[in-house]
């Protein structure tokens, strides 16, 4: 088996959007050939292919290729269809594609339509089974591309995903580079933000900070200290969401970074000691020698809001400097501009939610000692600034400014919030009470302390995706 075509490894180290891109056109683009019927050759079927036939297809030689796909049709099981489809984006053979696509709908009854989404979504929509050796595969085939990669899939990982979800994004480990303690400058000197321009604002125990968008599109992942408190700010460009996390669980301090990896189109962090794989979502660890630990990250508020808003309550506020030690075109919305304009996906997710549109911006809360996980789309916040919910147990009021910004809190179940004025930063309650709107929580009369509860900005597709059940609040 030899290494993979320059052109392949080429695409490695440049950012998520350029390499998907680049891996659905190494799919092949000539589709007017026509797909041959998989047909039994007269020669005796093995009882088992093994894995490392699946890479043989992964070859520059072309009769390696086809020696390999007759291989796996004179022997074939629904348990090769994984193999097949990780293996099909870098087979540089078009006859073997056309023969691989020729296998994929007759296993599936499915019609090629020019992307492999289709058969990803029957795949994972049927009980887990795969080759004995997938996972072996599995570390074979990528780390032709990063030899770390080999760490996430040695020794047959625990995981509580299924293996067959775990995709690569395109990227080496850590080639989207996370911002490590990153160069923070006075709000004064910030003179390139204009005042629409997303950030995401942090504050932390009198410590406040902004962190635009424009920015962590091209690092999604930014390690900080803030507040005294070590954190990872965990940005997933394909699926809109920014969640600042702590990194220390009981005493334990994670250094996580960006695998290369996803999940449901949501990226996979790893941590730098076991090289387990972590959720973004869950923020806990997935796959590898941490999975199934009980080990769980701490969320932490943080609010997606403008630059002009957030600066005008906290004038105070530090920013991140375009000195990042990184050369990368930092302009408002350039990076990801393509993907964030359609509705069109860069990687499959397991359904479709017809509820929303795919890419609706949606506020997410989720319940992480339940399994209650709720919606609720930024348009209907807007509308509605003041938003009495709960979520399972727990009674909540979601505030939203004319900026379209949410914070959510805790309330009390014997009463509701009926008004607030954002520029006052007072909220009042059914009462008549009248509480104090703070980054950290809502103070009341005689001392009463309502908290400020996690929360973060999504598309739909990604929140529905990881939580299927979730309950949706729209117009």
């Amino acid at each position: 088996m030899s290494p993979l075509p320059k052109q392949t490894l080429a695409i490695l180290g440049t950012p998520l959007i350029i390499c998907g891109l680049a891996l659905f056109c190494l799919c092949g683009c000539d589709r007017q050939a026509s797909r041959p019927t998989p047909t039994v050759d007269a020669a005796p079927a093995e009882k088992l292919v093994p894995a490392t036939v699946f890479l043989d297809l992964v070859t520059e030689e072309n009769s390696g290729a086809l020696t390999a796909i007759e291989r796996i049709k004179r022997s074939w099981k629904p348990d090769y269809l994984v193999l097949l489809l990780e293996a099909y984006h870098f087979t540089r053979n078009r006859q073997a594609q056309l023969e691989m696509e020729a296998l994929f709908e007759q296993t599936t009854g499915l019609k090629f339509r020019g992307s492999d989404f289709a058969f990803y979504q029957w795949l994972w929509n049927r009980p887990e089974t795969s080759h004995p050796d997938y996972v072996e595969f599995k570390r074979q085939l990528y780390q032709r591309f990063d030899p770390s990669f080999s760490e996430y899939f040695d020794d047959q990982p625990a995981g509580s995903i299924r293996a067959d979800e775990i995709r690569w994004g395109g990227v080496q480990r850590d080639g989207i580079p996370p911002l490590k303690n990153p160069l923070m400058i006075p709000a004064a000197q910030a003179t390139w933000l204009a005042d629409d321009h997303v950030v995401f604002g942090v504050a932390l125990n009198g410590d406040e900070r902004a962190y635009p968008k424009r920015i962590l599109a091209w690092h999604e992942m930014f390690k900080d200290k803030v507040g005294g408190l070590e954190v990872n700010g965990v940005y997933c460009t394909l699926c809109g969401s920014l969640i600042l996390y702590e990194t220390t669980v009981a005493g334990r301090q994670y250094e996580l970074g960006t695998s290369g990896f996803l999940y449901r189109s949501n990226k996979l962090m790893y941590d730098a000691e076991t090289k387990s794989l972590w959720s973004t979502l869950e923020g806990e660890p997935v796959f590898g020698p941490l999975a199934g630990q009980g080990i769980r990250l701490q969320p932490l508020h943080v609010v997606t809001s403008t630059w002009g808003e957030w600066r005008k309550r906290h004038p105070e506020t530090t920013v991140l400097s375009l000195e990042t030690g990184h050369q990368r075109d930092y302009g408002e919305g350039v990076a990801y501009r393509t993907y964030f304009a359609s509705e069109e996906l860069m990687f499959p997710v397991p359904k479709d939610d017809a509820r929303l549109p795919a890419k609706t911006e949606i506020l997410a809360l989720r319940n992480i000692e339940g399994s209650e996980s709720l919606a609720i789309t930024a348009k209907y916040l807007l509308g509605h600034p003041v938003l009495n919910e709960s979520l399972g147990p727990q009674p909540l009021v979601v505030l939203t400014d004319p900026s379209g910004a949410n914070r959510v809190y805790a309330r009390r179940a014997d009463h509701e919030f009926t008004a607030w004025d954002s520029s006052a930063n007072t909220a009042s309650d059914s009462s008549g009470a009248n509480w104090t709107v703070s980054e950290s929580g809502l103070s009341g009369p005689n001392g009463a302390l309502l908290p400020r509860l996690s929360a973060h900005r999504a598309f739909w597709f990604a929140w529905a995706a990881q939580y299927p059940q979730t309950r949706l609040v729209k117009e």
